[in-house]
């Protein structure tokens, strides 16, 4: 099936920037969608303006759209920012249904439901539900920890393991992760274009190893060649980390509480389909982090 003109939401994000180039590689007409105008994207990309939370203004940018991709989230931006998400769905979806719009494809985040799920993941599965309630088909893609420069976990783990000398040890750091190279994510995303058995389907994705996420610290810091030391500590600390995250990091302290939170949840892929209906080989954790220090380092370089 030939496909038309596709919409990325979110394209200025961290997963969103470097979907549009490889959507472009494979001559896909790409759409933009964002809340202002004048982003640097290659000139043969159309830019639309709209804003999630204003209805009306979507109706322009998903005119003659065949596939949307929505990965827009306002995780800690504001005490509320469920609910502004829920709204912000709700909006899309209906624009989408007025549109005609055959398929979403949303990057939503792993992490079973019950009493214990963090609120950031709760709304990451609130919003996949309000997507799937459409007239189109939702194909939801789940993960967890992405590798890659720029994305919010990756950098504060970074943070986490250059300033600290002695790694804390935690109960909540004992949950369960399988942390996903982000070209790894990417190749999903444009897979699924093109693989119709993956529409009106979820599917968890993850890389091929399964650690808990002190494991993870401990081998982020074994990349970067730095030895730490391990020592328990007081049940406050997470959220005396995510204040510190937020005054010395671009990560913003609602941000970093919002995904401290969800590591008290064990976050792994319970579902493999993906990989039989999109089979490649997955990028292992080591290389993935090394990529990201490269990307970190090669754009620090040409400032």
């Amino acid at each position: 099936m030939s496909i038309g003109t596709v919409l990325v939401s979110g394209a200025t994000g961290f997963i969103g920037r470097r979907l549009v180039p490889a959507l472009l590689a494979d001559n896909v007409r790409v759409r933009t969608l964002s809340r202002n105008a004048g982003h640097s994207f290659p000139a043969d990309v159309e830019q639309a303006t709209g804003d999630l939370l204003q209805r009306q203004s979507l109706d322009g940018p998903l005119a003659g759209v065949d596939v949307a991709y929505y990965l827009v989230h306002s995780m800690g931006e504001e005490k509320s920012f469920s609910d502004t998400e829920a709204r912000a769905a709700t909006h899309f979806a209906e624009a989408a249904e007025q549109a005609g719009v055959r398929r979403v494809i949303y990057l939503s985040g792993l992490g079973e439901s019950g009493a214990g799920l963090s609120e950031h993941l709760q709304s990451r599965q609130q919003v996949a539900e309000i997507l799937r309630s459409g007239r189109f088909q939702t194909t939801v893609l789940r993960s967890g920890v992405i590798i890659g420069a720029g994305g919010s976990s990756y950098e504060m783990i970074r943070f986490l393991v250059r300033t600290m000398p002695v790694l804390p040890e935690h109960h909540w750091l004992q949950a369960r992760c399988q942390p996903i190279a982000v070209d790894d994510v990417i190749r999903y995303l444009v897979g699924c274009l093109y693989e119709e058995r993956t529409g009106g389907d979820t599917f968890d994705i993850g890389g091929p190893e399964v650690m808990t996420y002190y494991e993870m610290l401990e081998r982020f810091a074994a990349v970067l060649g730095s030895t730490h030391l391990a020592a328990p500590v007081p049940p406050l600390l997470p959220r005396a980390i995510a204040r510190w995250i937020g005054l010395v990091t671009p990560v913003k302290t609602g941000l970093a509480q919002a995904l401290i939170s969800g590591v008290q949840n064990d976050v792994v892929c319970n579902d493999t389909r993906i990989r039989e209906l999109l089979p490649f080989e997955l990028t292992g954790f080591e290389e993935a982090v090394c990529r990201a220090l490269h990307e970190r380092r090669d754009a620090r370089q040409q400032r």
